[in-house]
């Protein structure tokens, strides 16, 4: 949103000077009037808005963790908002970081609330961080909120990595494979080729299905360079669409051990952030429609998203969600209705995310372990494919010599 300086008169008939942020000069204008302020001179801020779109790219997750983390803390010690912000300013030693929050200082002392300045950074702060600030803001207890949007944060974060570091020696695998198949199509076996032409004689059929994919490969490479990449863009470009990303979810959940894991990790992510927002105050519909944007697959959403529908004609949490399967398994929906009979719908979410991580963790050490062998037999099958296919010439090659 544009941010617009302005110098203005109070009631007192003090000069006023600061920045505001509005779709327009005209709103800016109407929300300083609003504040009883007297507008002198408003004027689009282009310093600000530029800074704001070039510092915005750099924050890390850690930073606006930490951030969220140390304004808690100075809320829980008595501190009033507009104090705290102004000590994390003097504070910070990174400029994008110190930039985010003197932005949010500002429009904090110019009356705007701390959940409406921070969603004018919606790429640093998402829905659910937004929801759960400003649900702190009404119920007075905002301190808390952040502290729990800290730990949320930092949770995510942790099982994202476990989820990377569980992919890396299966990914590390198939590049060593391309790279050891391209060096051996391109280099190995053209030499040996050329051996086997000058004999003269037919060529084993293996030997020469390998020997021509060779010979496409050098005689064609840039074609296949450039397929290769174009490919990669046309997946990318269907992917970002609807219909390419529901089709890709629908078809990762139909996998024999990945579509288990993946609506594990979903489940995970939808339980964490809904016992999050509940606990923190916030009303189980408005925590539904944000929890189900953490799940990450558009199948499971629109379903969730049904679900939603459901509780909000009168039907129970438990029996809204019972018609997920993919998502929540019968042992987890009896678990949650429980909860809602019992009031602990909050506590009982977050304790069913907790288990289902360490389950996660052990699916993710055992689908690792079977992956390992299995690629490795892959890369052992296909390079001795074309081993053999050089091999077998020779013993026609002692033929020819004879």
């Amino acid at each position: 949103m544009p941010q617009f300086k302005y110098k203005a008169r109070d009631e007192h008939g003090k000069e006023l000077t600061g920045s505001i942020q509005a779709a327009e000069k005209k709103a800016a204008v109407s929300a300083l009037m609003a504040r009883s302020l007297v507008p002198l001179h408003v004027e689009p801020d282009k310093g600000k808005h530029e800074s704001h779109k070039h510092f915005h790219g750099r924050l890390r997750r850690c930073d606006v963790e930490m951030f969220t983390r140390e304004l808690g803390s100075l809320l829980a010690a008595g501190m009033p908002l507009s104090r705290s912000l102004k000590i994390l300013v003097r504070e910070t030693e990174k400029p994008a970081l110190a930039h985010l929050v003197q932005t949010i200082y500002d429009n904090v002392s110019n009356g705007m609330s701390l959940g409406d300045a921070m969603r004018q950074w919606p790429k640093v702060f998402p829905p659910v961080y937004i929801a759960m600030i400003q649900a702190g803001e009404t119920g007075g207890f905002l301190e808390l909120v952040l502290a729990q949007i800290a730990d949320f944060r930092s949770r995510e974060r942790d099982l994202m990595s476990r989820v990377q570091s569980a992919l890396v020696y299966p990914v590390v695998l198939c590049v060593l494979v391309v790279v050891i198949l391209v060096f051996m199509l391109t280099y190995f076996i053209p030499r040996f080729s050329s051996i086997f032409t000058e004999f003269g004689g037919n060529l084993p059929r293996l030997t020469e299905m390998v020997v021509s994919v060779s010979n496409m490969l050098m005689k064609y490479w840039i074609i296949t360079a450039v397929g290769a990449v174009m490919l990669v863009v046309g997946i990318k470009t269907w992917l970002s669409r609807p219909e390419g990303k529901a089709s890709w979810d629908r078809w990762v959940l139909k996998l024999p051990i990945f579509g288990k894991l993946s609506s594990r990790f979903a489940f995970v992510r939808f339980a964490r952030m809904l016992g999050t927002l509940i606990s923190s105050g916030v009303p189980l519909i408005t925590a539904l429609q944000v929890a189900k944007e953490s799940i990450g697959n558009s199948r499971l959403s629109e379903t969730v998203n049904t679900s939603v529908d459901m509780v909000r004609r009168g039907m129970t949490l438990a029996g809204g969600l019972r018609i997920c399967p993919e998502l929540f398994s019968g042992s987890n929906i009896e678990m949650i209705s429980i909860a809602e009979e019992s009031s602990r719908l909050g506590e009982e979410l977050l304790r069913l995310a907790e288990f289902n991580e360490k389950e996660l963790d052990r699916n993710l050490k055992t689908a690792v372990s079977l992956a390992e062998p299995a690629m490795l037999f892959v890369m052992a099958a296909l390079v001795g494919t074309i081993v053999i296919a050089m091999l077998l010439p020779i013993f026609n090659l002692q033929e020819l010599i004879h």
